[in-house]
């Protein structure tokens, strides 16, 4: 996002990403981006195919030079995870294997301990056009999958990346996992302000004999009552309210329509 800045301070020491036989540059640039985002800085690249370095991945970065520049390239997926001590691999298809299962959260909790007590984890990333091979995934310790729809689970690899990235901050955070900013705090209306707007609401609707037929107006008022309250204005959207109902009061006083 333009304007946010961009600085080291936020690398938590985190994952390291592995890429097996990447294929585009342009996708480890946005796997540098997503990582980059959520403040990891360890990108290791299995046999890239198009070699290292490489422009294209370096523009697609959108400046996370820092993790661009540390890139560490490896022969063998074993060379690349030789020095984790946890390592998991994400995949999309059902494996026959005995492997335990986890979900982007879980495993990012999971991670969060080993790295807490000084044990490097990695998490394995395959192909854009098949993923890992069985033999690849047998590496790992442990296989992470993301709730996707059955019927188009295929994720790009950046998404993939971004979805495990945003889940290692995440479960970093205070409980509530709160956002850099929010909405101010909108406080509710006294109920005498939300009473008188309702008089008001209603002596309006009255004067364009909205209330039809007459013996459904209680009913009618009950239901504008229900759903205004249920609303929680402020006092500020009253006083806005209220000045929408001047503007009809005094177009009704001149006689229009």
């Amino acid at each position: 996002m333009a304007g946010t800045n961009r600085t080291d301070e936020n690398r938590t020491g985190g994952p390291a990403i592995i890429l097996v036989e990447p294929q585009l540059g342009e996708n480890i640039g946005m796997v540098a981006r997503a990582m980059a985002n959520f403040g990891l800085d360890d990108l290791r690249l299995v046999n890239p195919r198009d070699g290292w370095p490489n422009e294209r991945a370096r523009a697609s970065a959108s400046r996370a030079d820092h993790v661009i520049d540390a890139v560490r390239l490896y022969d063998t997926v074993e060379a690349a995870a030789a020095d984790v001590t946890y390592l998991l691999a994400t995949t999309a298809r059902p494996r026959y294997s005995l492997k335990a299962v986890r979900g982007p959260d879980e495993a990012a909790q999971e991670m969060r301990v080993r790295v807490s007590k000084e044990q490097p984890v990695g998490i394995l990333f395959g192909r854009e056009r098949f993923g890992l091979s069985n033999e690849e995934v047998d590496l790992a310790d442990e296989i992470v999958t993301f709730p996707v729809n059955p019927a188009f689970a295929s994720l790009n690899i950046a998404q993939a990346v971004l979805l495990m990235s945003y889940e290692w901050m995440k479960s970093g955070l205070e409980e509530g996992a709160a956002p850099r900013f929010t909405a101010p705090e909108i406080v509710p209306a006294e109920k005498d302000e939300l009473y008188r707007f309702f008089a008001h609401l209603e002596e309006t609707l009255d004067g364009t004999s909205y209330f039809f037929p007459p013996e459904k107006r209680d009913t009618m008022v009950h239901n504008l009552r229900t759903m205004f309250t249920r609303a929680s204005f402020s006092e500020p959207e009253i006083r806005m309210l209220r000045g929408v109902l001047r503007s009809i009061d005094h177009r009704l006083a001149r006689g229009g329509e």
